[in-house]
């Protein structure tokens, strides 16, 4: 089993010693893993963990979207506890702890930037260092297949755009954004003329279809489909509450409404915002 490289802290010390840092969080990591610990902590798996440390990373992208950065730190915390966990659960069962994930990122980090910790004093531009960037991940991969290594638990429009990246590093891409515009409407037409004959499973796969071009459309633009996403979700609640704000003054609900009033209201919250800007 690895050996803990940082110094153990007395017991006091987890629950007094600000100044602690890191080393503090591993060992109060530990002592909730311990025998004598907590009961839940010690029956969890990375498989049990792994939803939390999802929901923790999309918090942090929350908080940061919001720019509140006081809860931003609260949350950076969240997050570090996370990969902590992890490390003691690989720890307890023999398979590396967290000093080997900190000198892990560490070593990738000088790897990846020999352009600041090598002998290559070459200035580059953002553009180049990514493609650089991508060159020694696939060389670190030393993956056989283009699309090999995209992780299957990214968020599905995310990893839509990077299977696409990988495809059109070796040529296999729209030339054009008209193009892509093109295949959109086809899909798009296509979907809507069959799905009377198309059965459920097939209408939903067509549906994918096209989702997936539509992402092809954000990457074309430079755009970060789930951002955008986020954004027209977060427009949408609010002028929605909009109207809710506008029924209640008459004593009313969106129920006691109809399409045509709601549909004014919904034009009257996008004057205003117009208008606030």
């Amino acid at each position: 089993m690895p050996k803990r490289l940082l110094p153990r802290i007395e017991s006091d010390s987890l629950v007094h010693d600000e100044a602690a840092g890191i080393e503090r969080l591993l060992e109060i990591m530990a002592r909730l893993r311990a025998p004598d610990g907590c009961p839940w902590d010690r029956e969890q798996s990375f498989a049990t963990i792994a939803p939390y440390t999802l929901e923790e990373a999309y918090e942090v992208a929350d908080a940061i979207a919001r720019k509140d950065w006081g809860e931003l730190r609260g949350e950076l915390g969240d997050l570090l506890f996370q990969v902590v966990y992890h490390a003691q659960l690989a720890e307890d069962a023999g398979l590396f702890g967290f000093e080997d994930v900190a000198r892990a990122a560490s070593d990738k980090m000088v790897a990846r930037h020999p352009h600041v910790f090598g002998d290559e004093s070459d200035a580059r531009d953002a553009v180049q260092q990514t493609a650089e960037w991508e060159r020694l991940k696939a060389a670190e991969r030393g993956a056989a297949r283009t699309l090999e290594g995209v992780a299957l638990a990214l968020p599905a429009l995310t990893r839509a755009i990077k299977l696409q990246n990988r495809a059109a590093r070796v040529g296999f891409d729209w030339p054009s954004t008209a193009e892509v515009v093109d295949k959109i409407v086809e899909e798009a037409r296509e979907l809507v003329e069959a799905r009377e004959s198309l059965s459920e499973a097939e209408i939903t796969e067509e549906f994918g279809d096209l989702i997936f071009v539509i992402a092809n459309l954000a990457r074309h633009l430079r755009i970060d489909p789930e951002s955008a996403l986020r954004t027209a979700n977060a427009k949408f609640a609010r002028r929605f509450g909009r109207i809710e704000d506008w029924l209640a003054e008459t004593g009313r609900r969106p129920a006691d409404s109809d399409l045509a009033e709601m549909d004014a209201l919904w034009d009257r919250a996008k004057a205003e915002e117009r208008g606030a800007g």
